[in-house]
């Protein structure tokens, strides 16, 4: 998925706006397993609940929204509608992910890393969603390199010289962790019952990440292109709605290029690696 082209560079006080409500409010209609609708209304009561000035969504004198407020609403619905519309159905379960993994697997005969998960006895099996990452991209790049199993920092270099050292490890780098062209991070909860800690971490790590990499192209013009690979049906809607939405806002603030969602990675992902312009030499 990528971002909405309407809602681009927009400013930190409307995101500011858009966490707030969606919080305040909620993220899920709980009753019939959809996602919220939002309106003016419900924004409108929210703010007079905070005791918050509203005059800059709604125009008492008028009894008309602002257009900033109708930016908001339009948002927030457009959000909900992607996710329960696009998003949801290319979710995929484990069983789903292990079919789509041996198919790959047998057609490309893969050179590449392909990660056994950390669980023991009938639970450890292949990290799915990393290995059908790593295979598309290897095939995609037909032999020339690419990092599928980095194991140190980001390190982003001017004149020969360290300019930036990132906080995390990434799942992936292209071609490799010094000077990148396009990074990406994996989250896949394939078998899991609960929505744990570790979830929700994931996508505040994702966001330190954004917020490095944004940092780096305002203040010194460098891009990494930056990519968010999920799945799970399971975790991510039954017991993960608000955090798919959260998603969903860290890609159109710029905090990610483009996230992509379990059964999405099997055609995009491809189509992605093959962009990436500047090829290493064969290695």
């Amino acid at each position: 998925m990528q971002p909405f082209d309407e809602f681009k560079n927009r400013t930190n006080e409307f995101w500011a706006h858009v966490k707030l409500i969606s919080e305040g409010i909620g993220y899920s209609d709980r009753k019939n397993n959809k996602l919220k609708r939002y309106s003016i209304e419900d924004i409108y009561n929210l703010f007079n609940k905070l005791k918050l000035s509203h005059e800059h969504l709604f125009d008492t004198a008028t009894n008309q929204s602002t257009n900033f407020a109708k930016d908001i609403l339009s948002y927030l619905n457009k959000r909900s509608d992607l996710i329960e519309k696009e998003v949801y159905p290319n979710l995929m379960d484990r069983e789903e992910a292990k079919i789509e993994f041996e198919k790959i697997k047998a057609k490309v005969h893969p050179k590449c890393y392909l990660p056994i998960n950390k669980q023991k006895k009938e639970k450890k099996h292949y990290s799915y969603l990393v290995g059908i990452t790593n295979m598309l991209t290897e095939k995609a790049l037909r032999g020339c390199y690419f990092d599928d199993n980095p194991k140190g920092l980001l390190i982003i270099t001017k004149n020969k010289k360290p300019l930036r050292t990132l906080s995390r490890w990434m799942d992936g780098a292209y071609p490799n962790i010094m000077d990148p062209v396009a990074v990406w991070e994996i989250k896949e909860y394939y078998g899991t019952t609960t929505f744990g800690s570790r979830v929700a971490d994931g996508v505040y790590e994702t966001m330190l990440d954004g917020y490095e990499l944004k940092e780096l192209l305002n203040s010194e013009n460098k891009q990494i292109l930056h990519y968010l690979i999920i799945d799970d049906r399971f975790t991510w809607w039954i017991k993960g709605k608000s955090y798919l939405c959260r998603i969903i806002d860290l890609l159109n603030s710029g905090l990610v290029d483009e996230v992509i969602f379990g059964r999405e990675l099997l055609n995009r992902w491809p189509k992605i690696v093959k962009s990436w312009k500047k090829l290493p030499s064969k290695q």
